[in-house]
């Protein structure tokens, strides 16, 4: 289960906003950081995978994501 979140991450799109079309691991932090400060993370799984992405680049966990 936890690959198949961290590959979505690698293949999932945003589907609106200033990032859309973004591949989910490519949406710069700058961007998920206002996001987390305005609580603006989305419900269901959208939500959850940019949280994810979040914690994962604000902890430096980048090596995560490579093959």
């Amino acid at each position: 289960m936890e690959n198949e979140i961290l590959k979505s991450l690698l293949v999932d799109k945003m589907p609106y906003g200033k990032y859309k079309d973004t591949i989910l691991a490519k949406i710069p932090v700058s961007y998920l950081e206002w996001m987390a400060r305005e609580q603006a993370f989305p419900k269901g799984r959208l939500g959850m995978q940019l949280h994810t992405i979040y914690e994962i680049k604000i902890n430096g966990l980048e090596r995560l994501l490579r093959n």
